[in-house]
């Protein structure tokens, strides 16, 4: 439903920095991880990023590891952080385990059953669920600011699912070409309640090592088109 105005809204997704993770695992919605030094300095330069935007809401994934990110942003304009379970990273049914390329996991029968679907996908949460949570975290995150701006820290995938819904691109894809890297900044811009555009940083890029910056160097096609822009 159309809010009747045509003033401009932008929401700032804003994904959390790098997590301490000695074991290497898959760590989903587990709780009690938490940002890395490293991380924590990629939390401060999002904030100094965002330090002269109009930013009257902050809100976060409950998970740690979000809050952490999202704490120096809500500090630097002077606001209360609050929680979002919408806004909370992807269920997998590999979490708490040491799950990629090389470690064996694809050749265990055990785990043949999770893999037969990689278009929903099977082994975790489904992607079309991911997009109507997050859009309606985002959509109260505008509807808090409304005329302003707001911050929502997230997770890569429900990120990555949420903008490629918004620009009209399919929701199933290759994970090493999502453009959302630790730190990253995605942009959404409203007019009323309508998406007309979306926008990308990478303020701590110089931070992130480069086996951990995926896709972000590259724009996919289309990525400054929104639905019904």
């Amino acid at each position: 439903m159309s809010s009747g105005t045509d003033e401009l809204t932008v929401v700032h997704l804003v994904r959390h920095g790098e997590v301490h993770n000695p074991e290497g695992v898959l760590y989903g919605r587990t709780p009690g991880y938490h940002l890395s030094e490293l991380g924590r300095a990629m939390a401060d330069r999002v904030a100094e990023h965002l330090a002269d935007r109009d930013v009257t809401y902050v809100v976060a994934s409950p998970l740690e590891r979000a809050q952490e990110t999202a704490t120096p942003i809500a500090k630097a304009h002077g606001l209360d952080l609050a929680a979002d379970e919408r806004l909370i990273e992807a269920a997998n049914v590999f979490e708490g385990k040491a799950f990629g390329v090389g470690d064996g996991a694809l050749r265990k029968p055990a785990n043949w059953k999770y893999l037969t679907n990689p278009f929903r996908p099977s082994w975790g949460e489904p992607y079309v669920d991911q997009v109507v949570r997050m859009t309606a975290a985002l959509g109260a995150a505008r509807d808090a600011a409304r005329g302003h701006e707001a911050v929502a820290v997230s997770h890569q995938l429900p990120i990555w699912v949420v903008r490629s819904w918004a620009e009209r691109r399919r929701l199933w894809h290759d994970p090493r070409r999502r453009q959302c890297t630790l730190a990253s900044v995605t942009s959404f811009t409203y007019r009323g309640d309508e998406i007309v555009s979306v926008g990308y940083a990478e303020p701590a890029i110089d931070l992130v090592p480069a086996h951990l910056r995926g896709g972000g160097a590259k724009a996919p096609k289309g990525a400054t088109k929104a639905a019904g822009a």
